[in-house]
C-alpha cells in the first residue's frame, strides 16, 4: 500500500460511518468487484423487476400523476 493511500485510510478512519461506507463503495467500483452497493429485499428485486418490465413496454407516469405526486409531497 502506497504511503498516500496510507494516509487516505487514517483521515478517513475519523468520518462518520455512513461517509465511511461511501468512500468504501467508490472504491470497491475502482477495483472492478461487482458488488452491490446497496442489496435488494426479495420484495424490493421484484418490485425492481416489474418496474423494468413496464418500462420495456412503454409503461410511464402521465404528466398528470407526475403533477400529483409532486404535490402530494409539496414540490
Amino acid at each position: 500500500m502506497t504511503k498516500l493511500l496510507e494516509r487516505a485510510f487514517e483521515a478517513a478512519r475519523s468520518l462518520p460511518p455512513s461517509m465511511q461506507d461511501e468512500m468504501a463503495r467508490v472504491i470497491i467500483a475502482m477495483t472492478g468487484e461487482e458488488t452491490p452497493a446497496v442489496q435488494l429485499t426479495p420484495e424490493e428485486e421484484a418490485s425492481l423487476e416489474e418496474s423494468l418490465a413496464q418500462a420495456e413496454r412503454g409503461e410511464f407516469a402521465t404528466d398528470d400523476q407526475i403533477r400529483a405526486i409532486w404535490a402530494k409531497h409539496g414540490l
